[in-house]
């Protein structure tokens, strides 16, 4: 049921002065977790106005690319998402889509111009992951409903208007169990050591 589509990189070489490169992987049939930051942390989010410009382009391009965001939160200079991917190969069109829109339209917004507007000092202009597990599911569920927060937004993420919940956990639990949409026998260090 569910299929490798592409791995991207920017070499063909997988490695660079002894270290994995870093690599986007495209897969069809799996929960995602998606996070960036604007470059130095600059607070390009920080007005009403840009935030809103986020969210028009979020769901514009999620919507057109079938990825069903379950939750997703965006504070001053970086967002966090949770959602499934049904074909992976258009994740590969969607993140460069969300991204130069949202950097085009914030950037228009600035006193100063932000280029690069994504980054964190390295090559990647974003993070993506596929969930391997309901245990790293539900702790990357609980991580992004309260980036709010944790940034000391607010007291309680229902406070915080930009923490849109679309799917509940255990809804999307259940859907990517029957699914078969984590990526199963793939251990993740982080998470191994970590008692439920």
């Amino acid at each position: 049921m569910t299929s490798w589509t592409e791995k991207s990189r920017h070499s063909t070489g997988p490695f660079y002065k002894d270290r994995r490169r870093f690599e986007h992987w495209y897969r069809d049939n799996q929960v995602y977790f998606i996070t960036a930051r604007c470059r130095d942390r600059f607070p390009a989010f920080a007005s009403e106005k840009a935030k809103l410009i986020f969210w028009d382009r979020f769901d514009y391009y999620t919507h057109q690319a079938q990825f069903t965001p379950w939750i997703t939160s965006v504070v001053d200079n970086h967002y966090h998402s949770l959602g499934y991917c049904k074909t992976g190969e258009k994740l590969k069109t969607m993140m460069p889509r969300i991204h130069g829109s949202v950097a085009k339209l914030v950037n228009d917004l600035l006193p100063e111009r932000l280029s690069p507007f994504w980054g964190d000092g390295g090559h990647q202009h974003y993070f993506d992951g596929c969930i391997r597990d309901e245990k790293q599911c539900r702790l990357a569920y609980r991580y992004v409903l309260t980036q709010s927060v944790r940034h000391g937004l607010c007291r309680d993420w229902r406070e915080y208007p930009h923490t849109h919940l679309e799917i509940e956990l255990e809804v999307g639990v259940r859907r990517a169990l029957q699914l078969r949409a984590f990526l199963e026998g793939v251990p993740y260090k982080r998470y191994q050591n970590r008692a439920d």
